[in-house]
């Protein structure tokens, strides 16, 4: 873990961090990332370190606009489509990784794909302008727990020994949606910010959905990730007495710990509060968190996606 440091006040001081090899957090529209220049393989390595992150789970690489983008990646004209409609926006696209990118291998974790995208968060662009070069940034927490929505969540996540610049509350609260795209070919590896159906309607092609098994080939595709310490007990109608319980609609009479996603089931409204709500379960001192079904349609499916994980048996 990294000594402790200031945490910076201004873009500048950031990338003045990031720029002389160091990491910070950051927000985007999605949720913070742990940032670190792309091109520089120890920084990068310090990621892993700092989240305990296995070296075969590539990471996204974010940057400034589509021009930066491109001097990285290919682009075919459905990658390009995909980018127009989307970017700046919680899409990231995993391209054919170009030979003279000058990403550090550690990045792609040997892969010949690149996962990348432009974030809408104004902070973010700006500072990896400042930077001057791409951004390697996960999302800024322990690997496999919940992702931070605020830079008090990366503070604590962290014990308060990571740099990290306050772009306030993230808007979108769950991570990017991720397409993998070969030639006219289009996959979606992972669900996220933004719906199936609108990507397809709006990029007017047909996407595929990656399949239980696939190997790693983006962020977020491991079966357990994201999870709380509390155990999580997926569609549950109510709690039991010694459950937190998250809601989501009507929430019923509960003595224990209990937070709403959404009273009037919007699933935007829930997919912005997932992961804060979450942490403050996961804070309460229960030790198992009692979720209410979630309508797998939409965001939802995104949301359904973190909460599997979530849930699932850790190693």
């Amino acid at each position: 873990m990294p000594a402790p440091r200031t945490h910076p006040q201004t873009v500048d001081e950031a990338a003045a961090l990031i720029g002389a090899g160091g990491i910070c957090a950051f927000a985007t529209e999605t949720v913070y990332g742990l940032g670190a220049d792309a091109t520089d393989a120890d920084a990068v390595l310090n990621i892993y370190r700092t989240k305990g992150r296995p070296r075969f789970n590539p990471l996204i690489v974010h940057c400034a606009n589509l021009e930066m983008a491109a001097r990285l990646a290919e682009f075919p004209p459905l990658a390009q489509r995909f980018a127009e409609a989307f970017w700046p926006g919680a899409l990231t696209l995993v391209l054919p990784l170009k030979p003279d990118a000058g990403i550090a291998d550690i990045v792609t974790a040997g892969l010949d794909t690149l996962a990348i995208r432009v974030p809408a968060h104004e902070d973010a662009r700006a500072l990896i302008a400042a930077v001057g070069r791409p951004l390697a940034a996960p999302s800024a927490n322990p690997s496999g727990r919940l992702s931070p929505t605020s830079a008090e969540q990366v503070r604590q996540a962290f014990d308060n020994q990571v740099p990290v610049l306050d772009g306030g509350p993230c808007a979108a609260g769950v991570e990017s949606t991720i397409i993998a795209v070969d030639g006219e070919k289009a996959t979606q590896l992972r669900a996220g910010a933004i719906p199936l159906a609108e990507l397809e309607k709006r990029a007017g092609a047909k996407i595929a959905r990656a399949t239980e098994g696939d190997a790693v080939a983006a962020p977020g595709m491991l079966k357990s990730h994201y999870a709380p310490q509390s155990r999580l007990r997926l569609n549950a109608d109510k709690p039991i007495a010694a459950e937190a319980y998250l809601a989501f609609g009507v929430a019923p009479l509960h003595d224990g710990p209990l937070q709403n996603l959404s009273p009037t089931r919007d699933l935007g409204e829930a997919a912005r509060n997932l992961f804060a709500m979450l942490h403050e379960l996961d804070a309460s001192g229960a030790t198992a968190i009692a979720v209410a079904p979630i309508p797998d349609h939409g965001l939802g499916e995104a949301i359904n996606d973190r909460l599997q994980r979530a849930a699932a048996p850790r190693d």
